[in-house]
């Protein structure tokens, strides 16, 4: 019977043992009762987890800008291929945020992020050989060599020229708001925004050319001779081109970045020049003399070598230059903007690049879901860094009020009322602005973690005051004294410890305060400064009818992940409040 009653014994759990509880126990008990208040600390925790840690994976310079992407909605259209084009694909080409796609019998097809005009498709082109994709328009040849086009109808684009009628079209080519026709005679005709894009078809005057390559700011052309010859009207980079192929006219393929131009030569080797963005200089060993196609997109070239394979490099933040393994036995090679793909030699289809956005773009072009993770850093870093002021001093001047009291508990009183009484928006927007212009935009946001911190100190210090008025009294104060423990270990030693508990509860509110208080400087353009993101200053860029109207995604997201922060926030600091006032829930 001994053993059978120690073993049951053994068995109780921790309450039937004992009865007491510690009040740290009974704090986390009240608090995991409390569904509300887990909830909303559940909510923050996964914010916080996602703002800090995956921007490890998820990363964009914060000067990127890109005009092809600006205002893009959310979706993961841009490489949905139709399913009737996959297996029987002649032609594809891509746009900015769309592709266009002929299958064999010359059938058009369209998909992605598409405006009215361009699904406006002729239904009278017959049948469709060849396409060219611009940044919103289409060029098309049917079998009879007619041109057509549609999509963006400004800046004459939607006007074919006379002296191309009769003409018999050898190669079309379609870049930022302009198109390019080259005839079978060699010559070359170029129409659209000749303002935006710096394209000059007397540069090929007196050359018979075979092709045309073009992007969002000029163009070159590869001549029946084999040559080079930028289509600029201003001298750049691109007109550097290397002499040894120049003199010799080994030219076969050529492609074009935004910075840079490539040409593959007979003898299957590839040469780059102009600009070396994103290594574009540095071609890979694999493809030197096995080298039949290239293509290019904004920063990144893509070849096919002789045994079928493609061979990618260059920039790689939208995976565009990451070729999937299933890339072989290629046939034909497209590629532009972010997007890649391949008809193989069976007619069935591959693509990679990028599909879309997640939460669709800026007016800037810049990924809405990366300055969200990268705003919320800087919103909650300055909130918190605020409210290590804000408590450093008020529990500073709080403790010794409480503690002293008299002549001191007054002065220094008096001194939180004239501080709360100050204005604080006005005040934080003209310091602001007296301030702000004349430092950096790191020197910007300390300012106004400083300004959020030694403003707002003052309801802080009355609590510790009250709690320490509450508890200099008691016994262990008494104790304390006697045992002639000096006066700041006492204040700050033994007093401030037994309310931290409330001081804690206070700093989760004053928290959310700060990042609200933050938001709204930042959004009335008095806070943390472009290009570096906070909720507010995304909000500030939505201040408009037409962004508020057409492209609802860059307000909506911003501002629902700081009202989910600051409201789970809100939530856990008065679950934790309960919590550590049991009498709390009986009023």
């Amino acid at each position: 019977m001994l053993f059978g009653k120690k073993k049951e014994k053994e068995q109780r759990s921790v309450l039937e043992e004992e009865q007491m509880q510690s009040p740290f126990r009974t704090i986390i008990k009240n608090l995991l009762e409390n569904k509300l208040a887990m909830g909303g600390l559940i909510v923050f925790v996964s914010i916080f987890a996602m703002c800090f840690i995956l921007p490890i994976w998820f990363h964009q310079d914060l000067n990127y800008q890109d005009p092809t992407q600006k205002n893009i909605a959310p979706g993961f259209s841009f490489l949905s291929v139709p399913s009737d084009l996959k297996d029987n694909a002649e032609v594809i080409e891509f746009g900015p945020t769309y592709g266009v796609g002929v299958d064999k019998d010359g059938y058009v097809y369209e998909w992605g992020q598409l405006t009215k005009n361009l699904k406006k498709i002729p239904a009278d082109m017959g049948k469709v050989v060849d396409i060219a994709v611009g940044q919103d328009h289409v060029l098309a040849i049917n079998d009879k060599g007619n041109l057509y086009t549609w999509g963006f109808n400004r800046m004459g684009l939607n006007v074919i020229p006379p002296e191309l009628k009769g003409k018999k079209i050898a190669d079309i080519e379609a870049g930022y708001q302009v198109s390019v026709v080259v005839t079978e005679d060699g010559k070359v005709v170029s129409w659209g925004n000749t303002s935006a894009v710096d394209i000059s078809t007397a540069n090929v005057k007196d050359e018979k050319v075979k092709e045309v390559k073009a992007n969002i700011q000029t163009a070159i052309a590869l001549t029946k001779d084999g040559k080079v010859i930028s289509l600029a009207k201003k001298e750049t980079a691109l007109d550097n081109v290397p002499e040894e192929i120049q003199s010799q006219g080994k030219v076969e393929k050529i492609a074009l970045t935004d910075k840079a131009a490539a040409a593959v030569l007979k003898d299957g080797t590839v040469k780059v020049w102009g600009n070396n963005h994103d290594h574009i200089f540095s071609v890979p060993e694999e493809v030197q003399g096995k080298a039949v196609d290239i293509s290019g997109g904004r920063n990144h070239l893509v070849v096919v070598t002789e045994d079928g394979n493609a061979v990618a490099w260059g920039g790689n933040e939208n995976n565009q230059a990451k070729v999937p393994a299933k890339a072989t036995n290629i046939a034909k090679l497209a590629s532009g903007y972010y997007q890649n793909c391949i008809i193989k030699e069976d007619g069935s289809v591959v693509t990679w690049g990028l599909k879309g956005y997640l939460l669709g773009t800026d007016n800037l072009g810049r990924n809405v879901f990366y300055r969200i993770l990268k705003g919320g850093q800087m919103t909650m870093t300055v909130g918190f860094i605020a409210v290590i002021i804000q408590f450093a001093i008020g529990i500073l001047v709080g403790g010794i009020s409480g503690y002293y009291g008299g002549t001191v508990d007054i002065l220094l009183m008096r001194l939180a009322e004239v501080v709360g009484s100050l204005p604080f928006i006005p005040l934080a927007l003209i310091l602001s602005a007296l301030i702000g212009n004349k430092v950096s935009d790191v020197g910007r946001i300390i300012m106004i973690m400083l300004i959020l911190g030694f403003l707002g100190w003052t309801g802080i210090a009355g609590l510790v005051r009250a709690q320490v008025l509450a508890e200099r009294n008691k016994e262990f104060v008494v104790a304390a004294k006697a045992l002639g423990v000096r006066e700041k270990n006492i204040i700050f030693r033994h007093i401030v410890p037994n309310v931290m508990t409330i001081i804690i509860v206070q700093a989760t509110i004053s928290f959310a305060t700060c990042m609200l208080t933050e938001s709204g400087l930042s959004f009335l353009g008095f806070g943390v400064a472009e290009p570096i993101p906070s909720w507010g200053n995304m909000l500030n860029n939505c201040r408009s009818s037409e962004v508020i109207s057409q492209y609802w995604w860059r307000w909506v997201f911003p501002s629902v992940v700081l009202g989910l922060c600051t409201v789970s926030i809100n939530l856990f600091g008065d679950g934790l409040r309960r919590a550590v006032d049991p009498k709390a829930n009986e009023r």
